[in-house]
């Protein structure tokens, strides 16, 4: 990408945002493996990680913990990955960010605090 126009980097990222909303896991750790920068973010600061944990994707959740996101990176909004899955009651991808050791009391609201507005408990320390 370092030939690119601004304009074709920018595709191309949206592009890659796309794919982790729909889940494409393959295609987005395929990317990162050749080279994309697996804590990417968007303009509002939410990072591959944040987006697929948002949209209940845990296999690709679990694919770019395990090649170094930043599992407890603060989007724009002030929210990490582990509150966005708890705020979606996305189960599966909130036991995955555990397991990466993910801090339930990272970002603002955290995990933990978005949990208890919504009366949920987050699984045992």
């Amino acid at each position: 990408m370092s030939d690119d126009t601004p304009a074709q980097a920018a595709a191309f990222s949206d592009g890659l945002f796309d794919l982790v909303r729909a889940g494409r896991t393959g295609a987005v750790l395929d990317q990162v493996d050749s080279g994309v920068p697996v804590d990417l973010a968007d303009a509002q600061g939410s990072t591959l990680l944040t987006l697929a944990a948002y949209y209940g994707h845990a296999d690709l959740v679990a694919g770019l913990a395990e090649r170094g996101a930043d599992v407890d990176r603060v989007s724009g909004r002030g929210q990490t990955p582990l509150a966005g899955a708890v705020f979606k009651q996305h189960d599966e991808v909130i036991r995955v960010l555990l397991a990466a050791g993910a801090d339930r009391d990272a970002g603002a609201p955290s995990a933990r605090e978005t949990a208890e507005m919504f009366g949920r408990a987050l699984p045992a320390d």
